[in-house]
């Protein structure tokens, strides 16, 4: 999303174990996954097979038995087992994407992946296990109105969001094990322009839309009758460009990475829409855009991918940022887009 979820050892989450990080990033080897607890192990080797060009999304399933690369080349998504390192990488689906993938997500009940891209009919949904893809699934009836750049399925399981570049910019749908269902109504008060990142409250209660132009986010009530009434504005809106949103797996917080400095910016929620932003990093505020956002499961700690090294910056998170953690000792070898923690096994 990443999302992220997941996992802080318990020296910060309370329980034992090891958790991962990883992150998309635009030069091979595309993604790069690092041991996490508390702070960054030694890198990973890479995946036998890589993905095939720049890697725009990254998601770990919710049990963390494999992960995803959405990219710029065909096959435009590719998967692997995951267990404490790349396995084999899984045959590619019978039907592909049809062109750039900028999102991928698992559902809650780890039965289906769906990829946000470039070409129509602009997401893709296919069944998951462990075997791998499933046959694709139908296509919506009334389809995204052009490239997604982000999804997200709804943490009840019961939606799928797809964020476009052209109005109404958020396309949501009804999701059962048969697939799409029939594309709820728009939202009264619309995003105003092209939109790069969704994400669903923890409860489901809430959608945010993460776009171009000012307010920058755009949050709304989600319930099975679709949109409720915007929430109000931040007093405080992000700087710049939205990229990238989530919320914390506690429903405590919403940040957005954004363009403009400081890059990051988090606020409270409730169900009274945003509180007052939180204050902006002490320490190593990323140096340029913030491209890919998310939180550790236990809510403990928060990760931002961006434009320039070292690419990916992890804080301590409790009701605030603490000191930035330090880089890793082997850096992503380019521009990070997005970030996915694992939960720990």
């Amino acid at each position: 999303m990443d999302p992220i979820t997941q996992k802080l050892l318990m020296s910060s989450t309370g329980s034992t174990g090891t958790s991962a990080l990883a992150i998309s990033h635009g030069t091979s080897p595309f993604v790069t996954v690092y041991p996490w607890a508390g702070g960054f192990g030694t890198k990973y080797a890479d995946p036998a097979t890589l993905p095939v060009g720049t890697g725009n999304g990254v998601a770990f399933n919710p049990d963390g038995t494999a992960l995803a690369i959405a990219h710029a080349t065909t096959p435009f998504v590719t998967v692997y087992p995951w267990s404490g390192g790349f396995g084999t990488k899984y045959t590619n689906p019978a039907t592909l994407p049809t062109g750039l993938a900028n999102g991928v997500a698992f559902s809650p009940s780890n039965a289906a992946i769906a990829v946000a891209h470039s070409v129509s009919p602009f997401v893709t949904a296919y069944p998951w296990s462990g075997s791998g893809f499933g046959t694709k699934y139908t296509n919506p009836g009334t389809l995204p109105t052009s490239a997604g750049f982000g999804v997200a399925f709804s943490p009840d399981g019961a939606a799928l969001a797809v964020v476009n570049d052209a109005s109404p910019y958020v396309s949501v749908y009804p999701w059962s094990g048969s697939g799409f269902g029939s594309k709820y109504s728009d939202p009264a008060t619309l995003p105003p322009s092209s939109a790069n990142g969704v994400a669903f409250s923890p409860s489901s209660a809430a959608i945010a839309v993460a776009h171009f132009t000012s307010p920058r986010i755009s949050v709304y009530p989600w319930s099975g009758s679709g949109f409720g009434t915007k929430y109000t504005d931040p007093s405080t809106l992000p700087v710049n460009t939205g990229n990238g949103v989530a919320f914390s797996p506690d429903g405590a917080a919403l940040a957005v990475a954004h363009t403009g400095f400081p890059r990051i910016s988090v606020y409270p929620w409730s169900g009274s829409g945003f509180g007052t932003k939180y204050t902006d990093p002490s320490t190593g505020i990323p140096p340029t855009r913030g491209n890919g956002v998310a939180f550790s499961s236990n809510s403990a700690a928060i990760a931002v991918a961006h434009d320039a090294s070292p690419y990916v910056s992890v804080y301590p998170w409790s009701g605030g940022f603490g000191a930035k953690y330090s880089d890793p000792a082997t850096l992503p070898t380019g521009i990070g887009n997005g970030v996915s923690f694992k939960s720990i096994s």
